[in-house]
């Protein structure tokens, strides 16, 4: 009885708490979750050691702790940047969509094209916080637009890889991403196609951001930024 009466006794002391814990955990997995940055693969757009705002509702809704899909209501477009599992290994990855499903996609000598048409590029402002240079010379930023679309790539001139690249036709159901810091991106270029099933959501705003080469000093210009 005095057993029965201990374990009752705290349940009701521990059931807020954990009621409060599975509401939180989930949220993060159903409707929204925020992830830390480890490389530079997305520079300048998003820096390593920032941490940012993923929203998991931006194309579909999947049963709290599954991957199984309730409902679909949109796919990705062209220049979201979106979380993804990656299709080598499974990693969480975040890249720009740059290619829809029937478009081709190609790159010559580190200019994109899609379908038969090339990207314009502008040289762009260098970022408000200063990142390394690679191991030979500065890194080139450059805007770069698609249909009507800008933003920002990074190029490295001592390590070009995978400048040229294609024509590849994005089957249905799939799409085509790429690291804005070009030279610097494992991206669909090597792994392929990344299926819709496989997007988690759409990254939208950096929540806060430190520099890990400076003894984690904080950019506080790029705290709550939008992302495009």
């Amino acid at each position: 009885m005095k057993t029965k009466l201990r374990l009752a006794g705290l349940w009701r002391s521990w059931w807020p708490t954990l009621t409060v814990v599975l509401v939180i955990l989930t949220f993060r997995s159903a409707v929204a979750d925020w992830y830390d940055v480890p490389t530079g693969s997305m520079q300048p757009t998003i820096y390593e050691g920032e941490r940012f705002f993923c929203n998991k509702l931006a194309y579909d809704m999947k049963l709290p702790f599954t991957d199984l899909e309730i409902a679909r209501w949109d796919e990705p477009s062209r220049g979201e940047i979106i979380v993804l599992d990656s299709p080598h290994d499974g990693t969480r990855l975040v890249k720009r969509v740059i290619g829809e499903a029937g478009d081709t996609i190609a790159m010559r000598g580190g200019v994109l094209l899609i379908n038969g048409e090339s990207a314009t590029y502008e040289h762009g402002p260098e970022p408000g916080w200063s990142l390394p240079p690679d191991d030979v010379s500065p890194h080139v930023y450059l805007d770069e637009t698609v249909e009507g679309f800008t933003h920002a790539v990074m190029l490295s001139p001592g390590n070009p890889v995978a400048r040229d690249f294609g024509p590849v036709t994005v089957p249905p159901g799939h799409v085509f991403v790429s690291g804005d810091n070009r030279d610097n991106s494992f991206d669909s270029r090597f792994f392929g196609f990344v299926p819709v099933s496989a997007v988690t959501g759409q990254a939208v705003m950096t929540l806060a951001s430190v520099d890990r080469d400076r003894h984690w000093q904080p950019r506080w210009g790029r705290f709550m930024r939008a992302l495009r």
